[in-house]
């Protein structure tokens, strides 16, 4: 998996989560600034395997 960080028509910067097989898994809101965009990149990578999951359908 990788980070793929793009800037949209507006000028803001968005990243994506690309799956090794390239299907798109998750897009982020825009940020303003790259650095932004980068902090929560890294805050994702350090936070999710501990991510739980809240199954809501039972």
């Amino acid at each position: 998996m990788k980070f793929v960080i793009t800037k949209d028509k507006a000028g803001e910067f968005r990243f994506k989560l690309v799956a090794s097989n390239g299907q798109t898994v998750a897009i982020s809101e825009g940020y303003k600034a790259k650095a932004s965009a980068l902090s929560t990149i890294e805050s994702i990578k350090a936070k999710a395997g501990d991510a739980a999951i809240d199954d809501q359908t039972l």
